[in-house]
């Protein structure tokens, strides 16, 4: 039998196993760590307009914190790295759940490439000689032998080669130096494993597990996306969960379909279903979010329609080149388009645009403003420079408050 819940209260389930339900307390190492496993997988990217987003993501949830404690935590190995979502840090004891792709990994695309590593088996193995003779190593310890870098088609044979030992689990990610990846063999990252036995099956059931548990609730064909699982098998796998208990059915008000919720999150279904979870947080998220990584599944829960349009021309561009979704409460009420001069000490809002069915309020003027302050100070840019806003007479009232 389906628990009924409604559309708002399946809002504050994500958010609440999110960690983004309320405004943080000092956050400490620890905290940094316990996000991360709460998540399960916060995903790497370089662009840097902003914040790089896994520090972007940990600043929505925790508040000001000391960015070096990420890289600390994969220097200690409590995290490591590998291909979940998209390329991620991951708590170490997540491991053995990727060792089926690492053991198999021609079904991984283009992040290994079978036809060249077949090809090049010679350079595969020199590189894997070189770091377990000479230790850790970076790509730029490389020199290319002809010609000028390029894009990732034009990578020297080494970095492809240091690629697809990562895929494949030759070797790891030992730590990061100015956020260049440090590669050294996997015996030495993580000598604690030991080849334990778990099954493809087995893995993928607790992936399965686990993403339902970091959603808080979920469509059974949203659960794919989370570690990019089999979009055709998954679904299948969350009702197998449901039929042994792991997972609830939950029947969402003006939904078609049964949505799940994990066993471990049944004091927040009950607490939703009273009325009594609280979602009172206003921060900016970043775009490789993993509440907003399945757009369509970001659509159903907020009525909120974005993607990410770095990528695209800037003349093709709806919001901007880095646009970072506003939480307010259970609702994305907006998006902000803005860079961090770091040098200058100011942080530039470019626009600042919020949904045409939000209403402005003092109320609501008062928590953008002091997100918006947070994220500046955190970033060295304490000096708030907003550009534009729709409405536009927004830009004058947050201009009064963060005076």
């Amino acid at each position: 039998m389906s628990l009924p819940i409604t559309a708002k209260a399946a809002r504050q389930l994500l958010l609440v196993a999110q960690g983004l339900d309320r405004a943080p307390r000092r956050a400490s190492k620890a905290d940094v760590l316990a996000a991360i496993r709460r998540m399960h997988a916060l995903q790497i990217d370089t662009i840097h307009v902003v914040a790089r987003s896994p520090y972007l993501v940990l600043f929505s949830r925790l508040g000001s914190y000391e960015p070096r404690w990420l890289e600390e935590l994969l220097a200690e190995r409590a995290l490591f790295e590998y291909w979940a979502h998209e390329a991620c840090f991951l708590p170490i004891e997540d491991y053995p759940l990727y060792r089926h792709r690492m053991d198999s990994p021609d079904g991984m695309g283009w992040k290994y490439r079978a036809q060249w590593v077949a090809a090049h088996g010679h350079e595969l193995d020199n590189v894997l000689a070189h770091i377990r003779e000479r230790g850790e190593v970076r790509s730029a310890d490389f020199e290319r032998r002809e010609g000028q870098a390029g894009g990732w088609w034009e990578w020297k044979p080494e970095k492809l080669a240091l690629e697809a030992l990562f895929t494949s689990g030759r070797v790891m990610v030992a730590r990061r130096h100015n956020f260049q990846r440090v590669y050294d063999v996997r015996e030495r990252v993580h000598p604690a494993w030991n080849d334990g036995p778990l099954s493809t099956e087995a893995a993928e059931r607790q992936l399965v597990s686990h993403a339902v548990r970091a959603l808080g609730l979920s469509l059974a064909r949203w659960v794919a996306d989370y570690f990019r699982m089999d979009r055709k098998r998954t679904p299948a796998l969350v009702r197998q969960l449901a039929a042994a208990g792991e997972l609830h059915e939950v029947a969402v008000a003006g939904w078609s379909e049964p949505a799940y919720i994990h066993r471990a999150n049944a004091a927040l279904l009950e607490a939703a279903r009273a009325d009594e979870l609280r979602t009172s947080r206003t921060t900016f998220l970043s775009p490789f979010d993993p509440v907003v990584w399945d757009r369509a599944r970001t659509r159903a829960l907020f009525g909120f329609d974005y993607a990410l349009e770095c990528y695209l021309p800037a003349a093709k561009r709806r919001w901007g080149y880095f646009v970072l979704p506003l939480l307010r409460g259970d609702r994305l009420i907006g998006r902000m388009d803005a860079k961090a001069h770091r040098g200058e000490g100011r942080f530039e809002v470019k626009v600042l645009l919020l949904e045409e069915n939000v209403r402005t309020s003092g109320a609501l003027v008062r928590d953008v403003a002091r997100a918006l302050r947070e994220l500046a100070s955190w970033h060295g840019t304490p000096t708030v420079d907003v550009r534009r806003t729709s409405p536009a007479p927004l830009r004058r009232e947050l201009a009064g408050q963060l005076a």
